[in-house]
This record gives structure tokens, C-alpha cells and sequence, in this order.
């Protein structure tokens, strides 16, 4: 099952320029079903509550944003995972897009 996130109403801020999603031996990594590449976008969601920054991974060609321009993932899905590593439980949530675009900024005339 796919989770969706809605980000109507956020605005959503390119605070990192997009990356190579490395591997622990600083190898890209690549998306296991498609062999393409993926990357790793650094994005700060802003509402009214306030803000936090997240990591939205993507694969195939490296995502045209810059830092601080206004983006959208297309198709923003939260993937919750859970691990063990030496003894201890981990686990959190991952944000994967099918693609980021930035968004246009119309100025009034």
C-alpha cells in the first residue's frame, strides 16, 4: 500500500540542492527494479504550524531545483521502515517522489 502525502497548502522549499543518494561506501545507490540512479533532494515544508525539513528521494535524471527555489514533488509518498542494527530496533519514515519540479513564481505586472 501506497501512502500519499497532500501537500496543499505548504509551501515547499528546496533547501539543499539535490544529491547523490549514496551507498555506505559512497557508491550511488540505484533503484532496484529500474537500475536509475537515485538522488536525494533536502526540502523544507512550511504551514502554519511551522516547518520541518525532509529528504524526498527520486529516481532517473537529476532533479532540475536549485536551493531555495519553490518545488512540488510530484507523487510525494511517505514509506515508513523499521530496522535492526546491533541489537537496537530503528525506524522512521522516508519521503520518495516520482519526480521534483519547481514551481513557476508569477510576479504581478
Amino acid at each position: 500500500m501506497k501512502i500519499y502525502v497532500d501537500t496543499a497548502g505548504k509551501q515547499l522549499t528546496a533547501s539543499k540542492d539535490p544529491e547523490p543518494k549514496n551507498d555506505q561506501h559512497g557508491k550511488q545507490r540505484n533503484e532496484k527494479d529500474t537500475g536509475r540512479p537515485l538522488w536525494s533532494t533536502q526540502v523544507f515544508v512550511m504551514d502554519e504550524t511551522g516547518g520541518e525539513v525532509i529528504a524526498v528521494t527520486t529516481a532517473g535524471e537529476k532533479p532540475s531545483v536549485r536551493q531555495g527555489q519553490l518545488v512540488q514533488p510530484v507523487q510525494l509518498e511517505a514509506v515508513p521502515w523499521s530496522m535492526e542494527q546491533n541489537g537496537k530496533a530503528r525506524s522512521g519514515v522516508s519521503f520518495r517522489a516520482a519526480e521534483i519540479k519547481a514551481v513557476e513564481v508569477r510576479t504581478a505586472k
